[in-house]
């Protein structure tokens, strides 16, 4: 057992649209223009936001997720990735105590903020609001006696307002106040600037995030966060057992179209002796030379279907590399693109690698939306048949072809369903996998990799 002092907090919100993520990469930008040394880590499943934490702010954000791990693994990969910091943040997902079904809090931000003994601070929408913060306010640190929240963060109010209710909140919620954020046009990431535009694409971005830097230094308390950080426990975990070997070069597929990875997933085949070589399926005329294994992940081919198509000369290669049994993963998007057709949503067909028989439709609304425990049916890529691996869906097109090697099972439902077209050098399905589930996973897919043949 091991045991280190890793100042931290989390910051949460009553729910969705609470402006937690432009708060908190003001704060980040803010902390970075004072030459602090930030770890950015996201509560939950999302890509967005530690894909946005990368390229907007360069922070290597990564996700903690209590359905995905263990508290034993989430302590592991808090403590890893934040080793030596002046502060780490982890953003919140939905409401604070909002788990994986509607009665629990499993999973939830305030679940992570309990098992790591994380103060959160909770960030409050205050527009159209006066008195009626402090109930919220009050609702939310009291409804459980260890909720953690020690701090509050006003989102979208005024001065004036402000320094009236700040002295009442403290007094009667028991909570430091650390600050505010006015209403800023034009400066909001919540909607316009997330989802299905990545940060390469916002022309204005640093701006923008100038502009909330220098407001969150006007007007937040960095240095009382900073107080409230250090005052978190010293965090103690224990190392897992990782099995490394000789290099092993894998290709990931990595541009606009293909951008969903946990970062822990990459560092982790690292670890085990892989070399990741990227490419990208939208520019690249070919695979890089030597590949022993192919890599790719989700994100957006269906906004560059017509890119995709016209790079015929890297999905040839990518076809004859598969074909010739290099191993494979290929995870939603990934999946999508090796499809022999994906249509677009007013249902034109584009041709993509053809690997797998089949298209991938649009159906106009999420399929198969959520957590899952995957059983393997049939030994495959990553696992051995009865082996398990915990997932995550979260699609709007579907396959003709889904297949059939795992049983995905709802947590806490009935529901259930077949997916994943899998054998010994081949896992290609929607499920997005988290290896730190269950480190054989990884430890298959680089192994089966190192005894392939070289492609050339």
């Amino acid at each position: 057992m091991e045991t280190k002092i890793l100042p931290r907090v989390i910051m949460g919100a009553p729910g969705s649209g609470s402006g937690k993520t432009t708060v908190v990469c003001a704060i980040l930008q803010a902390l970075l223009n004072k030459k602090k040394h930030v770890a950015s880590f996201k509560c939950g499943p999302d890509y967005i936001d530690p894909m946005f934490h990368k390229e907007a702010l360069g922070l290597s954000s990564r996700n903690l997720d209590l359905f995905f791990n263990d508290i034993e693994t989430i302590r592991y990969l808090l403590a890893k990735n934040a080793d030596s910091g002046d502060i780490a943040i982890i953003e919140g997902v939905m409401g604070y105590y909002d788990g994986m079904t509607g009665t629990s809090y499993e999973a939830s931000s305030y679940d992570l903020a309990k098992r790591t003994e994380t103060p959160a601070v909770l960030i409050l929408d205050c527009k159209g609001k006066a008195i009626s913060m402090l109930a919220e306010l009050k609702g939310f640190k009291e409804l459980e006696a260890d909720s953690q929240i020690k701090g509050v963060i006003l989102n979208r109010i005024s001065p004036i307002i402000y320094e009236e209710i700040k002295p009442l909140l403290e007094e009667r919620a028991g909570v430091k106040v650390l600050g505010y954020m006015p209403t800023l046009k034009e400066c909001s990431l919540e909607s316009r600037h997330l989802g299905l535009i990545t940060a390469q694409e916002i022309g204005n971005l640093k701006k923008i995030l100038d502009t909330l830097a220098r407001q969150a230094a006007e007007t937040i308390d960095l240095e009382g966060l900073l107080e409230l950080a250090e005052s978190a426990q010293p965090i103690s975990f224990n190392r897992p057992t990782i099995v490394s070997g000789a290099k092993v070069r894998i290709g990931v597929a990595r541009d606009k179209a293909f951008c969903f990875y946990y970062q822990d997933n990459l560092d982790l085949l690292e670890e085990m002796g892989a070399e990741l070589c990227y490419f990208s399926p939208l520019t690249d005329e070919k695979l890089p030379e030597g590949l022993q294994g192919l890599y790719f992940g989700g994100g957006y081919p269906e906004l560059y279907l017509k890119e995709l198509e016209k790079n015929i000369s890297i999905r040839e290669h990518i076809k004859q590399v598969l074909e010739a049994g290099v191993p494979c993963m290929a995870e939603c998007g990934g999946f999508m693109y090796l499809h022999q057709r994906v249509q677009d949503q007013q249902g034109q067909p584009y041709s993509m690698v053809g690997a797998i028989e089949g298209e991938s439709y649009y159906v106009g609304k999420l399929v198969r939306f959520g957590y899952i425990q995957m059983t393997a049916e049939k030994s495959n890529l990553l696992c051995a048949e009865g082996m398990s691996l915990r997932g995550h869906e979260f699609h709007y097109w579907d396959s003709s072809n889904a297949g059939d090697c795992f049983h995905a099972q709802k947590p806490r439902r009935k529901r259930n369903w077949k997916c994943v077209i899998g054998n010994e050098q081949l896992y290609a399905g929607y499920p997005h996998v988290h290896f730190y589930s269950n480190l054989q996973g990884a430890e298959r897919f680089v192994d089966t990799c190192r005894k392939s043949k070289t492609s050339s």
